[in-house]
Formats: C-alpha cells, structure tokens, sequence
C-alpha cells in the first residue's frame, strides 16, 4: 500500500521560500509518476509538477523558474523548493502517485485529470504581502 505524507508548509511573506518534503513508502517507482498539485483557498485543484521515473521533470508554466522538484531515493522523500512566492501560490498543497503513462502524457496536468494512485493529507502554504 502506497502511503505518501507531507510535510514543511508554514506562513511566509511575498517573496520569500519554503521547502516541502513527502516522505513516501510502498511506492513502486517503475510504475508511478510522482509529484505535487493543490488546492487554492477558492477550492481550484491545480497541477504544480510531476517527476518521471527517469527524473523528467515537467512544471505548471507560473511555477516554472521558481519552483524546483527533487526525489531523494535514498530516503525515499520527494521535496519541492518554492522560491519567489507570491499570494497566488497561497494553497494546501497534496503530494500525489499517479499511473506513469498519465504523467508520460499530460505531465502535471495528471494529478488533476487522472485517477491518482495516492495522495498525502496535505500540508498548508500561506503567503502573505
């Protein structure tokens, strides 16, 4: 069983930087895409970026640049940088699994379009001007 928990969310001003972690167990990884959507505080669900399992990373374009993705097998965690946030990036951000083939098509549009595989219980970001 697939079980994927998150973790490092907080308060932050415009601008400022936070570092995500998703702390992952039971994940085959051959057959899984990972990475990170969220929920804005007006209920939008939204793709932020999905992680092959070849290391591909593919970005939301308003993240692109700000955002950054990184697995650490070893430890078997998945974090995000986040840099530069501005209000727009004020969310409950989820990490997911979904079906590899999703991801190979669709990339971060997966975790919005496709039944996932799992998904944590989220942790809050909150940016503030």
């Amino acid at each position: 069983q697939v079980q994927l928990s998150e973790s490092g969310g907080g308060a932050v001003q415009s601008g400022g930087s936070l570092r995500l972690s998703c702390a992952a167990s039971g994940l085959d990884i051959s057959a899984h895409c990972l990475g990170w959507f969220r929920r804005t505080p007006g209920d939008e669900r939204e793709g932020v970026v999905s992680i092959d399992a070849d290391g591909e990373p593919s970005y939301k374009i308003s993240v692109q640049g700000r955002f950054a993705i990184s697995p650490d097998a070893a430890k078997s965690t998945l974090f995000l940088d986040m840099n530069s946030l501005t209000d727009d990036d004020t969310a409950m951000y989820y990490c997911a699994a979904a079906p590899k083939e999703f991801c190979a098509v669709m990339g971060w549009g997966a975790f919005t379009r496709v039944p996932l595989d799992a998904r944590g219980k989220g942790t809050l970001v909150t940016v503030s001007s």
